[in-house]
């Protein structure tokens, strides 16, 4: 577990470390987590303890939610302030996010019963 953690909080540091010192406008978690893939992808493998031990600490994800919450009951006055137009894009990017690829896999199995007919 402990081997798990180091690479965990390992990588978020350097994504950390990485985005302060080139002024990213990115979260150091983003960054690390990504830098954690590409890492894996090299590797063409996940080692053994992160193989065991992030099962495990998946079954405490919701309390990751907890700072978020938090910071919705900080900004709240934002939040009504600007209320309507997040609903307005959040109800936009939930549409869009159901439209493309309902559009696109509707294309390709046309394009695929064309391709069997021919």
């Amino acid at each position: 577990m402990i081997e798990t953690l180091i690479w965990l909080i390992g990588y978020q540091l350097a994504g950390e470390l990485i985005c302060r010192s080139l002024a990213l406008p990115l979260p150091g978690a983003v960054l690390g987590m990504l830098l954690l893939f590409l890492t894996l992808c090299v590797k063409k493998g996940i080692p053994a303890s992160l193989n065991t031990h992030v099962p495990q600490l998946l079954g405490h994800f919701s309390l990751l939610f907890i700072p978020a919450c938090a910071g919705v009951i900080v900004y709240w006055s934002l939040l009504t302030a600007h209320g309507w137009s997040l609903l307005a894009t959040l109800a936009g990017a939930t549409l869009i996010t159901l439209l493309v690829p309902a559009v696109l896999l509707k294309l390709l199995l046309a394009r695929r019963r064309r391709g069997d007919a021919a």
